[in-house]
C-alpha cells in the first residue's frame, strides 16, 4: 500500500523502526540560529539607543522648538502652558505623523491670540504692537509674520476656523487673508488642512482620554465578560470532547439562528427609523465621527449591517448544503482531536504563554517606536540676506550673538530650520525605524512558530503512541517545548525570517501606495495593486507551508527546508483530503469561534446599552458604549481563538500523521495502523472514492473512441491508476 509514489511509481523508503517523534535528534539550521541571536542583540542595542535619545512626553505634552515643555512646574515656562505655531501651514507636512512635531518654530505662550490681524498691520498701533510681542521669540523685534484669531485645543493654539453653509471655510469671517511676509494671499482652506495635520495626535489624545474614562467606569464589567467568554469556550471544548457530533450540529444551527436574529434586529431598526428627521443622511455625508452612536441613528448603517449578515448567512447555508456529506468525515477528525486534547490537557493553557510572549514583543516594538519618533532635536541654521560664508551652517541660538558670525555677517540670524539632527544617530534614524518594524515581524512570527511546533510535537506523541494513553510520554507539551528550543531554534528562525521578509515588503508596498495616491499614472497604480495582491497570496501560502513544515520538524527533527519539502509533497499526494477534510474542519472550528463571539457580543451589547431591564441600574454611564462592547468582543475572539487554535493545530498535526500512517502501514499485523477506528473509517471512505475514480479512469483510458486519446495519454493514465491502486 505504501511503497509507491502515486505520481512517479518509484518505490519510497521508510524507517521500519519509526515510532513517532524522534528523541535522538541534533541541532538544525545553526547559521540561522546564530543570525537570529545577533539580530536580537542588535534589536536590544537599538532599543537602548532609542531610550537614551527619545522622550515620549513629546507625544503627550506640548514642547517648544528648544525642547522645553510648556507649563512644566518649576521651569521658566510654568506660566506659559500653551503652544503657538509660528507658521501653521508647515504642519501639513507628512513629517508631522512620523515625528510628532511640526517643522516650524514653536513657542510657549500664556494665552492664544484672540484677534485676527497680521503683525504688519499691528505695527500701525502701539497697543497691537505690545499685544503681539508675547507671540514672538524672546529678544526678537516684531517681524512681518502672519497670525490670526485662534483657539486653544488641548493646550495648543490652532486657528478658529468655521464652516458656513455650502462648505465655505472662513477664519475671522474671511475666506482669504494676506501673508505680508510671503507677499501672497492664503485661503482659509489651507489653514484647515494644516490644522488637521497638526492636530492629529491632539485629537487622538482627546479621544483616548474619553476612552480611558470609559474603561475606568466599565473595567470590572469587561473582565466579567471576558471571564464568561473563557467559561463558554472551556465548556464548549469539554462538550466537544464528549459530544463532538452533537455539538457540531448544535453549533451550526446556533450560528444560523444567531445570524438570522441579527438580520431581523437590523431590519427592525431600519424600519423604526423610517420618517425620522436626519435618518436618511448617508454615511458619506456624515463623515468621520468620534461618537459612533451617531451612525446608529441613520438607516443606511442598519441596511449595510443587514446586507452583510444576509451574505454571510447565504454563504454558510450553501456551504452546508454542498458539503453535507463531508461533514461526517470532518466530525470524525474533530472527535479524534478531542481525544488527543483530552489526553494532553496542558495544551489548552499553552496559548497563554504565546499570548504573553506576543504581548512582550508588541510592547517592546511600540515603546521603541515611540522613543525613536521622539528623538529628533530642533536644528538651527544661519540665515542671512547678504553674502556670508556661514550661510546655512548649523548654529546654537544661546551662543550665536556672542560668536564671530555676527561680527562678519551683521544681518545673519540663527533661525529654526527643521526637526532631526545631524549626528550619526539622526542620520540613520529612518533605518532604525525600519529595523524596529522588521524585527517586530521576525520576533512575532518566531513566537507563533514556537507555539505551533510545541503543540505539533505534543499531539504527534499522542498519535504515534500505539497503546493510548499508556505509550504517551509524560508532560508531552513541556517535552516538545524543550526539544524545540534546544534543537530547532534555527529552523523556527529560518521560517519566521522568510515570512518577515514578505511582510516587510508588503509594508513597503503599502507605503508606496500612500505616496502614489495623488499620482495620475494609472499604469503604476495597476502594477502596484498587482504586486500587493501577489505578495498577499505569497504570505498566505508561506504561512500554510510553514505551519506544516513545523509539524514535520516536530516529528522528524530535520531542518526547515527538508521539512517544508516533505510536508509539501505529502500534502500534494493527499491534495483531495487536504481540500475536503482539513479545510472543512477549519470551517467548522471557525463557526465555533463565531458562535462564542456572537453570544458574548450580543449579551454585552444589550447590557451596555441598558436594554436588559433586570440589570439596567448597574449599567455604567459611558462616553462611547461601543468601547466596552468592542473590547469584550475582541477579547472573546482572542480567548476563543486561543482555545480553538489548539484544536486547529491538533487537527493539522493528526491529519499529517494520518497521511504518513497511510503511506507507512497497511493495517496488517506486521504493519498495523496507529490511527483509531474512527479515522480508519475515513480511510475506508477515501479508499472507496479512489477506487471509483480509478475504475472510471481505466474505463476512459480503454474506451473504443481512440481518436480522443493518444497512446501516450492512455499509457500515462494506466500508469497513474496502477500506482494509485497500489497506494489504496
Amino acid at each position: 500500500m505504501h511503497n509507491f509514489n502515486v505520481f512517479t511509481g518509484e518505490p519510497r523508503k521508510f524507517d521500519p523502526t519509526f515510532k513517532g517523534p524522534i528523541y535522538n535528534r541534533g541541532c538544525t539550521d545553526i547559521l540561522c540560529c546564530i543570525l537570529f541571536i545577533l539580530a536580537l542583540l542588535g534589536y536590544f542595542a537599538v532599543g537602548i539607543l532609542a531610550w537614551s535619545q527619545g522622550d515620549p512626553r513629546k507625544v503627550i505634552y506640548p514642547t517648544d522648538s528648544k525642547g522645553q515643555f510648556c507649563g512644566q512646574v518649576g521651569s521658566p515656562l510654568e506660566k506659559k502652558p500653551l503652544l503657538f505655531y509660528f507658521n501653521i501651514l508647515k504642519c501639513a507636512s507628512p513629517l508631522v505623523l512620523l515625528e510628532f512635531q511640526c517643522p516650524t518654530t514653536q513657542i510657549c505662550v500664556e494665552r492664544c491670540p484672540n484677534k485676527f490681524m497680521t503683525l504688519v498691520k499691528a505695527l500701525l498701533k502701539e497697543d497691537d504692537r505690545e499685544y503681539y510681542k508675547q507671540f514672538c521669540k524672546e529678544g526678537v523685534d516684531m517681524t512681518k509674520v502672519s497670525s490670526g484669531q485662534e483657539r486653544k485645543i488641548t493646550r495648543r493654539c490652532l486657528p478658529a476656523l468655521e464652516t458656513l453653509k455650502g462648505g465655505v471655510v472662513v477664519v475671522g469671517n474671511k475666506t482669504t487673508f494676506r501673508d505680508d511676509y510671503a507677499e501672497k494671499n492664503i485661503n482659509a482652506t489651507d489653514l484647515l488642512e494644516a490644522s488637521k495635520k497638526s492636530n492629529v495626535v491632539v485629537e487622538a489624545r482627546a479621544v483616548a482620554m474619553r476612552i480611558f474614562e470609559d474603561y475606568t467606569q466599565s473595567w470590572h464589567w469587561i473582565l466579567l465578560g471576558l471571564v464568561i467568554a473563557m467559561l463558554v469556550s472551556l465548556i464548549f471544548i469539554l462538550l466537544l470532547r464528549c459530544l463532538a457530533g452533537v455539538m457540531v450540529w448544535v453549533m451550526i444551527i446556533m450560528v444560523v439562528i444567531v445570524i438570522g436574529y441579527g438580520i431581523f434586529h437590523c431590519y427592525m431598526q431600519y424600519a423604526s427609523l423610517k420618517g425620522q428627521a436626519g435618518s436618511d443622511v448617508t454615511i458619506k455625508d456624515l463623515g468621520l465621527q468620534t461618537d459612533f452612536s451617531v451612525y446608529l441613528q441613520i438607516r443606511q448603517t442598519w441596511l449595510a449591517f443587514m446586507i452583510i449578515l444576509c451574505i454571510v448567512e447565504v454563504v454558510i447555508i450553501l456551504l452546508l448544503i454542498f458539503l453535507r456529506k463531508r461533514l461526517l468525515i470532518a466530525i470524525a477528525l474533530i472527535k479524534e482531536a478531542s481525544k488527543a486534547i483530552g489526553h494532553v490537557m496542558s495544551s489548552l493553557f499553552y496559548p497563554l504563554l504565546t499570548f504573553a510572549l506576543l504581548s512582550l514583543v508588541i510592547a517592546y516594538w511600540a515603546i521603541t517606536a515611540v522613543f525613536l519618533s521622539t528623538s529628533s532635536d530642533p536644528v538651527y541654521k544661519v540665515f542671512n540676506t547678504t553674502e556670508c560664508m556661514y550661510s546655512r551652517d548649523t548654529c546654537e541660538p544661546e551662543t550665536f550673538n556672542s560668536s564671530n558670525i555676527t561680527a562678519e555677517c551683521p544681518d545673519a540670524e540663527c533661525l529654526f530650520a527643521f526637526y532631526g539632527g545631524e549626528t550619526l544617530y539622526h542620520k540613520y534614524l529612518i533605518l532604525f525605524q525600519f529595523y524596529n518594524v522588521f524585527l517586530f515581524f521576525w520576533c512575532a512570527n518566531f513566537v507563533t512558530a514556537l507555539g505551533q511546533v510545541t503543540l505539533a510535537g505534543a499531539f504527534a506523541s499522542y498519535y504515534w503512541a500505539f497503546k493510548k494513553p499508556e505509550d504517551i510520554p509524560a508532560f508531552p507539551v513541556f517535552n516538545s517545548l524543550g526539544r524545540a528550543l534546544r534543537y530547532h531554534t534555527g529552523s523556527l528562525a529560518f521560517g519566521s525570517l522568510i515570512l518577515a521578509i514578505v511582510q516587510i515588503i508588503r509594508v513597503l508596498l503599502e507605503y508606496l501606495d500612500q505616496k502614489l495616491k495623488g499620482a495620475q499614472n494609472k499604469c503604476a497604480k495597476f502594477l502596484l495593486s498587482c504586486l500587493k495582491c501577489c505578495f498577499w497570496c505569497l504570505e498566505k501560502f508561506i504561512k500554510f507551508l510553514n505551519r506544516n513544515a513545523y509539524i514535520m520538524v516536530a516529528i522528524y527533527g530535520k531542518n526547515f527546508c527538508t521539512s517544508a519539502k516533505d510536508a509539501f509533497f505529502l500534502l500534494m499526494r493527499n491534495i483531495v483530503r487536504v481540500a475536503v477534510l482539513d479545510k472543512v474542519t477549519d470551517f467548522l472550528l471557525f463557526l465555533g469561534k463565531l458562535l462564542i463571539v456572537g453570544i458574548v457580543g450580543i449579551c454585552s451589547f444589550f447590557f451596555f446599552t441598558g436594554k436588559i431591564k433586570i440589570v439596567e441600574d448597574a449599567t455604567p454611564t459611558l462616553n462611547y458604549y461601543w468601547v466596552p462592547i468592542l473590547t469584550v468582543v475582541f477579547g472573546a475572539y482572542l480567548i476563543a481563538h486561543g482555545f480553538f487554535s489548539v484544536y486547529a493545530m491538533c487537527v493539522d498535526t493528526l491529519f499529517l500523521c494520518f497521511c504518513e500512517d497511510l503511506e507507512r502501514n497497511d493495517g496488517s499485523s506486521d504493519k498495523p495502523f496507529f490511527m483509531s477506528p474512527e479515522l480508519h473509517q475515513i480511510l475506508s471512505i477515501e479508499k472507496n472514492n479512489a477506487k471509483r475514480f480509478c475504475s472510471i479512469a481505466k474505463f476512459t483510458a480503454t474506451t473504443k473512441n481512440t481518436s480522443v486519446y493518444s497512446d501516450t495519454s492512455q499509457d500515462q493514465t494506466m500508469s497513474f491508476c496502477k500506482n494509485l491502486c497500489k497506494c489504496i
